[in-house]
């Protein structure tokens, strides 16, 4: 699954890849469980939601073929 990421001060979401989900994550929640935090987004966003984390918001890519 592809996930495009948007911080609250831009305009545009960005396709991210999986080691810049993982740093983006670690900035945002400090010394929580990174990767349990990336795969819960995951499940999250799977039917189309968006999700914030901290000042960031996740997605799934609208643009990826199923």
């Amino acid at each position: 699954m592809q996930i495009q990421t948007r911080y609250s001060y831009e305009k545009r979401w960005t396709l991210t890849s999986e080691e810049d989900l993982l740093k983006i994550i670690a900035e945002e929640v400090g010394d929580a469980d990174v990767k349990g935090t990336l795969t819960y987004i995951k499940e999250a966003i799977k039917g189309g939601k968006e999700m914030s984390v901290g000042s960031c918001k996740f997605r799934k890519n609208r643009d990826e073929k199923e």
